[in-house]
């Protein structure tokens, strides 16, 4: 898909959030072991939830969807659409004309490895892809940098999504 495509629909999809502003788990797949989520990998988990469709598209723009199709494990921290609303008008789009910004942002959602709910509590921080550490904290909820986990463990057949309401920038 190319940008010009790209960022109508970016635009589109922001703007209807920000109208209906959906539950962030309203379709999320359920996280139980065997489940169908579990036999598809992390993409596809995030296209039938229904809530990553600007995630999902920053990941097409990236060049990063056949990476996180493939066999991982990877833990990723995925924003939803309402999180990607939130941010300052003109940031997606500007980010979607800078792919080296891209990247680096959607790479700082991703833990190599299968990291689950469990193990995230145990932690202070965790090294990203992108080579940077996120700070976790889990005194009021489970944070990481900054941004609230709504919903953890949904399993993918390569790894698991933990949705949160905050795009992270590094």
């Amino acid at each position: 898909m190319n940008r010009s495509a790209i960022r109508p629909t970016l635009i589109v999809l922001a703007l209807v959030t920000a109208l209906v502003a959906p539950s962030a788990l309203a379709g999320a797949p359920k996280s139980t072991p065997g489940s169908a989520s579990a036999s598809m990998n992390i993409v596809d988990t995030a296209v039938s939830a229904g809530n990553f469709k600007t995630l999902v598209a920053a990941l097409q723009a990236a060049g990063l969807v056949d990476t996180l199709k493939g066999t991982g494990p990877f833990t990723v921290f995925a924003p939803t659409d309402e999180a990607f609303a939130k941010l300052p008008p003109g940031t997606v789009e500007a980010l979607l004309s800078d792919k080296a910004k891209l990247t680096e942002i959607l790479t700082f959602h991703v833990v190599s490895g299968k990291v689950t709910s469990g193990d995230v509590v145990k932690l202070t921080s965790a090294k990203t892809v992108s080579g940077k550490t996120a700070e976790i904290d889990t005194s009021n909820g489970v944070r990481i940098d900054g941004a609230l986990v709504v919903k953890a463990d949904i399993l993918a057949s390569n790894g698991v999504i933990h949705v949160i309401d905050t795009v992270m920038i590094p």
